[in-house]
Parts: structure tokens; C-alpha cells; sequence
């Protein structure tokens, strides 16, 4: 009987052992990761707040942006309007195509994207910054904006029109390419006649090369033809 009883009573006191041990996992595992669980609550808080602050988020993408082009080493302002010129011949040929009888929607988005139009962003975002070197940054910047706002909508229309959405009509694209125009006008008002003069030169270039010699160009122009 005593030997008997003797492995009942290891058997019984590794079942209680073993059962302590689990007691200790479930309490372990239902008790909560109070460090971890703080950890994630103020790193959620931070992520939370930091888009709390943000009321437009586009303004803020904008606002990145612009720092960028202020840190970033500019190129000559002469190497930025000839471009914008040449952007503004190419919406204006966009807006012929939509006289046509049957206008080919995207082709006109296509058009949008290509040639000097693909770097206008860019383009006009650094002239914008030379005007703020002279006191007209606010008005640059706001045509800025009104010229891109103008163009994403434009773009909106064309896509809606070329899916047959009646509401997208040619009235109000041709509205949107006239404020792009204007507000790319305006923009240009802020450079410096000499400079905009050339820039005119070198964009009729390239515009009707047939009509307009190199070599009548003199090397300051020269020059900017080949940064361009």
C-alpha cells in the first residue's frame, strides 16, 4: 500500500505543480501589456494629433513643396520661361482641337502631359519663388494655384467628356483654359522685361524654327537654348 501510495502522491503533486503553471500562463495571458499597450496608445496619439493638425492636406503637400524649391539650388530664371511660354501655345492648340466637329478628349489629356506642359508645375513653381525674392511672391503663388486648380479641372472635364458625360461641356472647358491662361499671364507679369523678352525669342524658336534663324540668336540665347 505504501508503495502505491508513494507514486500517487508524486503523480498528485506534479498534477497540482502542472497546474500552477497553467494558472500562471492564463493569468499571463489574460492580464494586459500595460508598458506595450501605453507604448501603443501615445505612439497612436501622436500619428492621431499629427493629422489633427493638418486642416488641408493638400495645403500642407504644397507647403513641402515649396520648401523644397526654396532649399534646392534654382536654375537661372531665364531657364524657366521659355517653357511656361511654350506651355501656353500648347493650351491654346488644346483649345482648337475642341472646335473640331468630333474633338478627340484624350488626346487633349494626352496633351496635357506632354512636351513643355509635362514640367509646368515645376516650371512655374520657381518663378513663383524668384517673384517672392522681389516682393510679389503672394500674387506669383496665388496664380500658382489658380493656373494648376484651373488645369486639374480641365482635365477632370476632358475625362468625364471623353466617357460621353453631357455635363462636361466644351463651354466650360474653354472657361478653364482661359483662367489657366490668365493666371499664367499674370505669373509672367513678375519677371523682368529683359528677361521675359528673350524668353519670348527663344520660344517663338522653337516654336516656328523655320522662320527664326540660330544663328541671328546672340550666345546669351544661345546659351538658354541649350539648357532648355
Amino acid at each position: 500500500m505504501a508503495s502505491l501510495g508513494t507514486p500517487a502522491h508524486v503523480s498528485n503533486g506534479k498534477a497540482l505543480q502542472c497546474s500552477g503553471w497553467k494558472a500562471k500562463r492564463v493569468r499571463c495571458a489574460l492580464s494586459p501589456p500595460t508598458r506595450r499597450e501605453g507604448r501603443r496608445t501615445v505612439s497612436f496619439s501622436l500619428v492621431l494629433s499629427h493629422f489633427l493638425l493638418i486642416p488641408n492636406r493638400d495645403a500642407a503637400q504644397a507647403s513641402l513643396f515649396d520648401k523644397y524649391v526654396k532649399r534646392k539650388k534654382l536654375d537661372p530664371l531665364e531657364a524657366y520661361v521659355p517653357a511656361i511660354i511654350l506651355t501656353e501655345f500648347q493650351i491654346k492648340d488644346l483649345e482648337k482641337t475642341l472646335e473640331g466637329d468630333e474633338p478627340q478628349f484624350a488626346l487633349c489629356r494626352s496633351l496635357l502631359r506632354s512636351g513643355p506642359a509635362a514640367s509646368l508645375r515645376v516650371n512655374i513653381r520657381a518663378v513663383a519663388q524668384y517673384a517672392s525674392d522681389s516682393d510679389s511672391g503672394k500674387t506669383a503663388f496665388n496664380d500658382v494655384d489658380e493656373c494648376l486648380r484651373s488645369l486639374e479641372e480641365l482635365d477632370s472635364l476632358l475625362l468625364h467628356a471623353s466617357r460621353n458625360d453631357p455635363e462636361a461641356s466644351i463651354k466650360s472647358m474653354k472657361t478653364k483654359i482661359n483662367s489657366a491662361l490668365n493666371a499664367l499671364d499674370s505669373l509672367l507679369q513678375t519677371v523682368p522685361s529683359d528677361v521675359l523678352s528673350k524668353g519670348k525669342v527663344i520660344a517663338d524658336s522653337y516654336r516656328e524654327p523655320e522662320d527664326v534663324e540660330t544663328e541671328s540668336l546672340d550666345p546669351e540665347l544661345k546659351q538658354l537654348e541649350s539648357i532648355l
